[in-house]
C-alpha cells in the first residue's frame, strides 16, 4: 500500500505531458466505377449443341497455311515455316532488268535455294522457268485478266482520246528501254493515216522525246483501270513494240491479255512467250515490219464478241489462280 501510495504521488508531481495529436488524414478519393458493357447473353443450350461440330471441325484444320510469294529473296533466303507450303510466283527474271542491277547477287542467290530446295515454282513464261531450274513442282501460269473490267458495252472514250483521230493504234505499259523507239517512229512513217497512242509512266521523259515531234503520234502519260480499260476499247488496233532482250524474252506481257480482252488485233514482236497466245496476234521479227501488217491487220476488224468473251473467260484470272493453288497443294 505504501509504494503504492508512492507512486500516486510521483505521477501527480510529474509535468503533464500533452498527448500527440494524429492529423487527420483526407479521405481516399473516390474511385469512378469501371465501365461495363452489355451483358452477354447466354446461348440457348441448342445453339450450343450446333456450334460443337463446327468447334470440332476448326480443331480438326490443319495448322499450316499456304501462300504463294512473289519475292524470291524472301522466298529463297527466309525459311518462312510458320507459313507451310510456299510457292514462289515468277513475275519477271529481275536478273534482266537493269533497274534491279544492285539486287542481282541477292536474286542469283534466292534462286538458287529455291532450286536447291526443291520449292514450287509457277512462272509467267517457260523461258523464265527454265532460268530458275526448279527441282521440285513447276508449272507455266501467264498473265490474266479481270472478267468485271472487260465484259458488257464498252465505256466513253477519254476526253483526251476523243481528239486523237481514227484509226488508232495503242500501246500500254511502261515507256522505257522495253519500247522499240525506232520502230514507232518508222511504222508512224510508213502509216501516216494512223495514230499510235503511247499511254503510260514516263520513268525518262527524254527516252520517248524522239517520238513527241512526230505527227501522228501522241503520247499521254499512265492512267487508272477504268480509265485505261475505255482507252483500249475505243482503239483498233494494238501494238506490242518491244526490243528484244533478255528481259522481254521471258515476261508474260500482261498488255497482251489486255488487249485481246478488249477486242482489238495485236501486232507484236515475236517473242516467245507471246506465241500461241490467240490467232489475231499477229508475230514480226521487229516493229519496223509493222508497217507492211497493219493495213491488213486494220481491214480484218476487231474480235468478233463471242471470241472475245471466251478468251476474257478462258484468261481470268480465277483460272490462273487455281492453277498457282493446284500446284501449291501439290508442293
Amino acid at each position: 500500500m505504501a509504494v503504492r501510495a508512492h507512486a500516486r504521488r510521483a505521477a501527480a508531481a510529474a509535468p503533464r505531458r500533452p498527448l500527440p495529436r494524429h492529423r487527420a488524414r483526407p479521405p481516399p478519393p473516390a474511385r469512378a466505377a469501371p465501365a461495363r458493357g452489355p451483358r452477354r447473353r447466354r446461348r440457348p443450350r441448342g445453339a450450343v449443341r450446333r456450334l460443337r461440330p463446327v468447334r470440332a471441325a476448326r480443331r480438326a484444320r490443319p495448322r499450316t497455311a499456304c501462300r504463294p510469294d512473289h519475292q524470291p529473296p524472301r522466298r529463297g533466303l527466309r525459311p518462312l515455316r510458320w507459313a507451310g507450303p510456299v510457292t514462289y510466283f515468277a513475275r519477271d527474271d529481275w536478273l534482266s532488268s537493269a533497274a534491279r542491277r544492285a539486287y542481282w547477287d541477292a536474286y542469283r542467290a534466292a534462286y538458287r535455294r529455291i532450286s536447291e530446295a526443291g520449292v514450287a515454282v509457277a512462272a509467267v513464261s517457260a523461258e523464265l522457268l527454265d532460268r530458275i531450274a526448279p527441282r521440285g513442282p513447276a508449272a507455266v501460269v501467264p498473265n490474266g485478266v479481270e472478267p468485271a473490267e472487260w465484259l458488257g458495252p464498252p465505256p466513253p472514250a477519254p476526253a483526251w482520246l476523243d481528239a486523237v483521230p481514227r484509226p488508232r493504234a495503242i500501246y500500254v505499259g511502261t515507256l522505257d528501254e522495253r519500247l522499240d523507239v525506232a520502230g514507232i517512229a518508222a511504222l508512224a512513217g510508213a502509216c501516216p493515216g494512223l495514230s499510235i497512242v503511247l499511254l503510260g509512266p514516263l520513268p525518262d521523259p527524254a527516252y520517248v522525246a524522239p517520238l513527241g515531234a512526230l505527227p501522228g503520234v501522241h503520247v499521254h502519260g499512265g492512267v487508272g483501270r477504268a480509265e485505261l480499260v475505255a482507252a483500249l476499247r475505243a482503239c483498233d488496233l494494238a501494238l506490242l513494240a518491244h526490243r528484244r532482250t533478255r528481259l522481254t524474252e521471258a515476261m508474260s506481257p500482261l498488255k497482251v491479255y489486255e488487249y485481246l480482252a478488249a477486242g482489238l488485233p495485236v501486232l507484236a514482236t515475236d517473242l516467245p512467250p507471246v506465241r500461241g497466245i490467240h490467232p489475231r496476234v499477229t508475230l514480226l521479227d521487229d516493229v519496223a515490219g509493222f508497217a507492211d501488217a497493219a493495213p491488213a491487220t486494220l481491214a480484218a476488224g476487231p474480235l468478233a464478241e463471242d471470241d472475245r468473251t471466251a478468251f476474257v473467260a478462258a484468261s481470268s484470272w480465277e483460272v490462273r489462280h487455281r492453277t498457282v493453288m493446284d500446284l501449291l497443294l501439290r508442293s
